[in-house]
This record gives C-alpha cells, structure tokens and sequence, in this order.
C-alpha cells in the first residue's frame, strides 16, 4: 500500500491491545487488571497514554467477552478514550480488529498508531513524546528498543548452555512501536497470528524500522517477580 510520506495533517492515535489473559502471570484473572499501588496495571498503562497530548486518542481492544474493564480503569474517559470488544484470539488479530475500529472512527491509512502492551505500566509520556518526534519523519516508522547489554546464552539440553552468543547489534524490542495506520494493516494481513509485534509484521514485508532507544523500566510484566518489582517502582518513582 503506498503511503505518502510525513503528510503534514498526519494524526497519532495510541492502540492498547488488552484482551490476553496473562497465562505466565500467575495471577488469578487477566494481569492487565491485576492491582498495583492502589490501581490497575492497565489503568496506569492509560494514565501515562492520556497525558501525551500528540495523541488524538487513545483505543483499548477488549476481548468481546470482557465485563471488567471499566471498573479496573475508571478514569478512562472523555472524547479521546475510545473502547472496543473487537479482541481476537491473538495479539495481531487484536490489533488488527483494532486498526479496523481506528478506520472506521476516521482514521485514514496515513495516520500513525502507536501500539502499547497494556501490561507496560511503567512507560513515561517523556518517552512516547520521543518515539513519535524520532518517527514522524520517517517513511516506516519504528519501536521503542534496547540494546542487548547482556551475554546472551543458547539453552540446550536439561537447561544447560550449549553456547554463548554475539550480543553485537542485538536489540530488547518494547513498546510503544509506531507505523503507519494502512501499512501496518496490511503487514499484519498478510503476516498471520505467527508475528509477535508490529514491527515483526513490517520486517516480513521487507520494511526496516527505526530503533529509538527506550528505558530500562518499561518492561512488560510477564512472571510474578515482574509484579513485586513494577509494585516497588509504581510507589517509589524517584
């Protein structure tokens, strides 16, 4: 699909995939709507969304079935807090249901879409505000990333290492990552449920996007500990 480049009427919308029930989590419902320092994980997650102002809006996908969103984050509201139960059995299809609402509200293929784990809570607005001035210039668009710091080891047998690999020009991918509304669409269409994020789907269409360095803490809480950690930094923010 072409898409002309850094149209000058180009808007940006956030879109929160939030129909997963967390399964690595260990909690007892959905780890979006787990309580962290008296608020849900997703509640926070929109809380920072709503205070970046070049977003025209901000999308939450729900799974059709879902009837706790609401009371897990009240405060989301207002003329840029949209809600849809258009969630499918994978995060791509989530989001692809959820490009599709965005299109259907008035968003135009050219238009950005920033896509957020929900169960990243500890992003900044500082930092969104980062990635869109790093990618609304270019002509793919990219993610939030971070340089591999670690030695990274192949596990084989048992658990055991069977070998230690080159970390050089390795990268963490995080989110929020942003393209364009109509590209990434047709990425994810012709890609399948098999990519694990946006950027995956874009790179299977020969597309190269930009890594914009990200942050440390804003990792996507996955096993208990991530919990017990992201409790501490939610009430302890200095």
């Amino acid at each position: 699909m072409a898409i002309a480049l850094d149209p000058p009427d180009a808007k940006c919308y956030a879109l929160v995939p939030c129909a997963g029930n967390g399964s690595r989590a260990g909690t007892e419902g959905p780890k979006q709507y787990t309580v962290l320092a008296g608020r849900s994980v997703v509640a926070h997650t929109l809380a920072v969304l709503q205070d970046v102002p070049q977003l025209t809006a901000t999308l939450v996908v729900l799974a059709p079935s879902d009837a706790a969103f609401e009371a897990a984050a009240p405060d989301f509201r207002g003329a840029r807090a949209w809600v849809e139960r258009c969630g499918g059995p994978t995060r791509a299809a989530s989001v692809a249901g959820g490009l599709a609402s965005l299109a259907a509200r008035g968003a135009r293929a050219h238009d950005w879409v920033l896509v957020h784990d929900a169960a990243r809570c500890l992003l900044r607005a500082a930092t969104v505000q980062r990635l869109i001035a790093a990618c609304e210039g270019d002509d793919v668009g990219g993610l939030l990333a971070l340089p591999l710091a670690d030695t990274l080891k192949q596990a084989g047998v048992d658990s055991r290492v069977c070998a230690t690999l080159d970390r050089g020009g390795k990268w963490l991918a995080q989110t929020p990552q942003m393209f364009r509304l109509g590209r990434l669409l047709e990425a994810l269409t012709r890609s399948g449920a098999a990519v694990t994020d946006e950027a995956g789907a874009l790179e299977a269409l020969g597309h190269a996007p930009l890594l914009v360095p990200g942050e440390p803490d804003n990792f996507k809480l996955t096993w208990p500990a991530d919990f017990v950690l992201a409790e501490r930094l939610l009430r302890n923010p200095s």
